[in-house]
């Protein structure tokens, strides 16, 4: 074994000894031979007095018993995974310290855990710690009707699909941000501000077909700057076709005046049903608006602003396909839609 040097190493090592000491080498010798304990030497050569050939073959165990089973295992996730009150717990959340003593004294299935052990199997069921989120569920009668309409006209017309909506209030005073700094030397923005410029909403517009934004900032929401909005974005597509426009049910999106503008001029207003503002594709553009634009500024005055506003849009339009502008739009596509839990066409989520 020794000469062929093949086969398990703990054979290799044993044989080692065992040849050694048949060779007449004292046990101190033989330890720093093969650089192990002492009475781990005396102890092979015993086993080989005893047994002979066969104590070469290491006798692997399977390690420590296995203390949780397979249903333990479960019942350590569905505990986890159910609300403290409904188990007559008066917390309204788990920590690991309150779910570990609830195992352990639990009277149908007492589980001992330790407390890391639970995280790793938190962790292999990915349960994690999470904020809890909200969410509005539309009570709009036509809903279906509304959103498969929203649905036909960006798959068929999308070159006739705008989608306008506002955003605000913009207001002039520092905003919280964040961005790249030396290490401990965080930009400061002033705590102190008065709010003396009022407020203002930006109207925008984003045409699906073209993968353009534009708009512009009004003192107020009200039926006349929208209809002045509309009326822009007609004359984007001056040819006379149909043009469809996506907006939510604003009372100022919806009066008799810009219903029979629409209609003279070849204008279907696409309404989002009730408390579904996510199904505006506007919306996931607002957010890169938030992002680059109004977190981490301190404007002077709404000029600035508005400024601003529009030198972000016209290199936005320049790279609509930026992996910046895709990424923020995600993360906001992601926040708003989260508000409703589930996409298009699959079923209601049940609430918790």
């Amino acid at each position: 074994m020794v000469r062929r040097g093949t086969g398990s190493t703990v054979r290799l090592r044993r044989a080692m000894v065992v040849l050694a000491s048949a060779g007449g080498n004292s046990v101190p010798v033989i330890a720093r031979l093969v650089q192990a304990d002492e009475d781990s030497v005396r102890q092979v050569i015993h086993r080989f007095n005893e047994m002979g050939m066969p104590s070469l073959d290491p006798q692997w165990a399977g390690g420590r018993p296995r203390q949780i089973s397979d249903d333990d295992e479960q019942f350590i996730v569905a505990t986890a995974n159910t609300r403290p009150a409904t188990l007559d717990r008066p917390f309204t959340r788990w920590s690991i310290r309150k779910l570990v003593d609830y195992l352990a004294v639990n009277p149908d299935r007492g589980v001992v855990i330790s407390r890391e052990r639970l995280r790793q199997l938190l962790r292999k069921h990915e349960i994690t710690f999470q904020r809890t989120k909200t969410w509005k569920e539309s009570t709009d009668p036509d809903r279906e009707a509304k959103l498969t309409r929203i649905e036909h006209v960006m798959q068929h017309f999308p070159q006739r699909v705008f989608a306008f909506d506002e955003f605000g209030p913009l207001t002039i005073r520092p905003q919280a941000g964040s961005g790249w700094r030396p290490k401990g030397k965080p930009r400061r923005l002033p705590a102190n501000y008065h709010k003396l410029h009022g407020v203002r909403q930006f109207h925008g517009c984003y045409s699906v077909g073209d993968d353009t934004m534009f708009g512009v900032v009004r003192q107020q929401k009200s039926a006349k700057n929208t209809l002045a909005a509309l009326k822009s974005i007609r004359a984007a597509r001056p040819d006379g076709a149909p043009i469809y426009v996506i907006l939510d049910n604003l009372s100022a999106h919806k009066g008799a005046t810009i219903r029979g503008w629409a209609a003279r001029n070849k204008v279907e207003l696409c309404f989002t049903p009730t408390y579904a503002s996510w199904a505006n594709p506007i919306e996931a553009h607002f957010g890169p608006l938030r992002t680059f634009v109004i977190a981490g500024s301190d404007h002077q005055n709404h000029t600035t602003l508005t400024r601003h506003l529009h030198q972000y849009l016209r290199w936005r339009n320049t790279n609509a396909r930026h992996p910046d502008v895709l990424a923020a739009q995600r993360r906001e596509r992601a926040r708003v839609r989260s508000e409703r839990q589930r996409r298009w066409g699959q079923a209601p989520a049940r609430a918790a």
